[in-house]
């Protein structure tokens, strides 16, 4: 009974890792490379998109990135999320309010 609880216990812990969405609009390099599909160039790519043109304002923005195309978007699924789009020109409002 007790190997059965302990089982139990590490797959609610495991699945919940593998479910959790990645926010690509905060995520760093090593965390975009976890994402199916998405390898250290691609990472990069995505990365560098960001900061050129701000914030993704939906996950199929995505797209955008050059090497993203539909056959990467469809792996990705449900494992992408973003949170909180920003542009760069609002960013750097916030960031640098004139007076």
């Amino acid at each position: 009974m007790k190997k059965l609880f302990i089982l139990t216990v590490l797959i609610f812990l495991f699945s919940g890792q593998a479910y959790a969405a990645v926010d690509i609009n905060t995520a760093t390099q090593a965390e975009l490379e976890t994402l199916q599909g998405i390898g250290p160039a691609k990472a990069k790519a995505i990365i560098e998109y960001r900061e050129k043109n701000g914030s993704f304002a939906s996950a199929e923005g995505l797209a955008a990135v050059a090497g993203i195309g539909p056959g990467t978007m469809k792996q990705l699924g449900d494992s992408i999320t973003v949170g909180n789009p920003q542009t760069t020109e609002t960013t750097a409002a916030v960031t640098n309010p004139q007076e």
